[in-house]
C-alpha cells in the first residue's frame, strides 16, 4: 500500500473515531500522534487538519449534492471518506483530481458497504464536475476563520 493511501486511511480511522467517541477532532489527532501507536503520517495528520478547518463548506457541498441522503442517514465511513475526498479534491493542488476521487472509492470498497463505492464515486464525480462553477479554493494561510453564518464562494454556509 502506497504512503499516501495509508496515511488518507489513518486519517479516516482518526475522523471516524472522533466522530463515534463523539470527541473533539483536533484533540484525538493530536493525542494519536502522541501515543504514536499505530503512528499518524504527516498527511494524515494535514488531512484531518485540512478536513476540520473547511468542515462546514465540505458537509454543506455534501449535503446539497448527495441525493436522497442527508449527512446523517449516510454510514459514518461514508461521511467522512466523503470529506476526505472532498477536501483533496477541492483544497488540495498537490492531488490530481482523479487520484482524489479513486483513493476514496477504493477505501470505501475496503471498508463500507458494497454500495458505497458507487455512491462515493458519484457524489465525488458531481463535486468535480462542479468544480470550476465553485470558484478557486480562497489560501490557506489568508483565510482567517469567518464569522459564523458567512457565505464562502462555495455556495455553502460557514460555520
Amino acid at each position: 500500500m502506497a504512503a499516501r493511501t495509508k496515511a488518507r486511511k489513518r486519517a479516516l480511522d482518526i475522523l471516524y473515531e472522533a466522530e463515534i467517541r463523539r470527541a473533539p477532532v483536533l484533540e484525538l489527532l493530536a493525542e494519536r500522534i502522541t501515543l504514536a501507536s499505530p503512528p499518524v503520517p504527516a498527511y494524515a495528520a494535514e488531512l484531518v487538519r485540512g478536513v476540520q478547518a473547511r468542515r462546514g463548506d465540505i458537509d454543506a457541498l455534501i449535503a446539497r449534492y448527495a441525493a436522497d441522503w442527508t449527512l446523517d442517514r449516510m454510514p459514518a465511513v461514508d461521511r467522512n471518506l466523503l470529506r476526505i475526498g472532498a477536501y483533496e479534491l477541492l483544497y488540495s493542488a498537490e492531488v490530481p483530481d482523479a487520484v482524489a476521487i479513486s483513493e476514496a472509492v477504493a477505501l470505501a470498497r475496503e471498508l463500507s458497504t458494497s454500495s458505497s463505492p458507487g455512491f462515493v464515486n458519484g457524489l465525488l464525480g458531481r463535486l468535480h464536475d462542479l468544480k470550476p462553477e465553485l470558484g478557486p479554493p480562497p489560501p490557506e494561510a489568508e483565510s482567517p476563520a469567518p464569522a459564523g453564518g458567512e457565505e464562502d464562494l462555495r455556495g455553502g454556509a460557514r460555520d
